[in-house]
């Protein structure tokens, strides 16, 4: 049986080989690994701390030794961000046991010969504590392009905080199936399934799951009574205001969080147009919309920068673009180091998408702008860009009620530190003529 450790070095070299996302990677490995629950939540905590604080650990790495990192083999270099991090950041963990059990990774994972290199640079670490530059950079293992954005989108303390939300548990949230039960009553189901769950206070129908486990891997999930979905992504839905009956279509569906509850709050009338770009994403779409009993989703392949003359004029048009993710680094930590250009070719793509879902809206109708990201450049300036340039359009205040970081927009830019959920842009219009 392999140990917890070595399960996260298997782990970690997977996502950085292939440079997949931490989260898949690990849900699959844990599903297959014969480990017992505490040893699970030690490795998802390895795994995602060492992902998310990879700029710090190299930092601190790099201080004590003769050579780059990048000229590391990779499984040494990923036995020393193991055992860094767990000296740096697990306050638990005894020192002696992470710089034990590091230099016996690099002993059974065909790396003998620099055993005596990782038992000395992890010493030291041990010897001279945390380091930092006095950088934003290496405090909160972000990119510089991306705490420099960040400071001058939101300000400096904003950008901080964002950085520090970054880190940590992320609380799991579900959006409950109007259509088969209602919250109080899903909560006895999960309470009797040893599931703790509170009512989540910023998204009506929905819950907080406090503890318990894996949720999605409950006979309540597999009875269709709730599917898993972030508050922020259930406020964007609240903000299209659909009604029973209505025509709605969701551009960019996949994989289909947003449908499904758009599907619940018009009680299952109507119809709910699903699209993506790729077919087999649409399975994914089919198949919920199957296990939560919902009918009246129509599933279409579609891509949404060419404008389709088949798909139906509609009331109401949810488009959540394609984004940089840098709303979601909590969950996806890796997003944090993209590269600047790479996030700068999106909000081309996402204007483009914004202007052809306009042309399906009928008059008075309402289409949602929104993201996952906490960039302007995807965000407001597109809201802006679109309004100027379509005087057909009227600008429409999103959620009211909502606390605004930034005075009163009718826009609202949802702050992990403020609101306690992922970062999320979400603008509203109206079709006027």
């Amino acid at each position: 049986m392999k140990s917890a450790r070595q399960t996260a070095f298997e782990i970690l070299n997977k996502i950085q080989r292939d440079e997949s996302y931490s989260n898949l990677v690990l849900d699959s490995a844990l599903d297959k690994a014969e480990i017992d629950i505490k040893d699970k939540r030690f490795v998802s905590a390895l795994v995602y701390g060492v992902t998310e604080r990879r700029i710090t650990l190299d930092y601190n790495l790099s201080l004590y030794l003769s050579q780059p990192l990048k000229k590391l083999k990779p499984q040494v270099l990923t036995a020393l961000r193991l055992g860094a991090y767990q000296i740096l950041f697990m306050d638990k963990i005894p020192d002696s046991a992470a710089v034990n059990e590091s230099v016996k990774l690099v002993k059974k994972n065909g790396a003998a010969f620099a055993s005596g290199l990782v038992n000395a640079v992890l010493h030291k670490i041990v010897k001279n504590g945390f380091k930092t530059d006095g950088s934003m950079s290496v405090k909160y293992s972000a990119p510089e392009w991306l705490c420099k954005m960040w400071s001058e989108s939101y300000g400096r303390e904003n950008a901080e905080k964002i950085l520090e939300a970054s880190f940590g548990a992320v609380e799991n949230t579900i959006r409950v199936n109007t259509t088969k039960t209602n919250a109080e009553k899903l909560c006895e189901i999960l309470l009797a399934d040893s599931f703790q769950c509170e009512k989540n206070r910023l998204a009506e129908n929905s819950l907080t799951v406090i503890s318990g486990g894996a949720v999605h891997k409950t006979k309540a999930y597999s009875d269709g009574l709730f599917h898993v979905q972030d508050t922020a992504s259930q406020l964007c839905c609240k903000a299209l205001d659909v009604r029973d009956g209505e025509t709605v279509i969701d551009i960019c569906a996949a994989p289909g969080g947003k449908t499904f509850t758009l599907s619940e709050m018009m009680h299952n009338t109507g119809k709910m147009i699903s699209c993506d770009i790729y077919p087999q994403r649409l399975k994914l779409i089919n198949d919920g919309a199957e296990r939560l009993g919902l009918n009246n989703i129509e599933t279409i392949q579609n891509d949404g920068s060419k404008f389709n003359s088949s798909l139906l004029q509609a009331d109401k048009i949810l488009c959540d673009v394609p984004c940089s993710g840098l709303g979601v680094i909590r969950k996806k930590p890796e997003i944090r180091f993209k590269k600047s250009e790479e996030v700068d070719k999106l909000k081309d793509l996402q204007y483009s998408i914004l202007c052809v879902s306009s042309r399906y809206l009928n008059v008075g109708g309402k289409l949602v702008y929104s993201t996952c990201s906490l960039n302007p450049e995807e965000n407001e300036k597109n809201i802006n860009k679109f309004l100027s340039e379509h005087d057909d359009f009227k600008s429409v205040r999103v959620l009211p009620e909502m606390k605004r970081y930034d005075g009163d927009t009718d826009y609202l830019t949802l702050m992990p530190h403020i609101h306690g959920c992922d970062g999320f842009f979400i603008s509203c219009v109206e079709r006027v003529k």
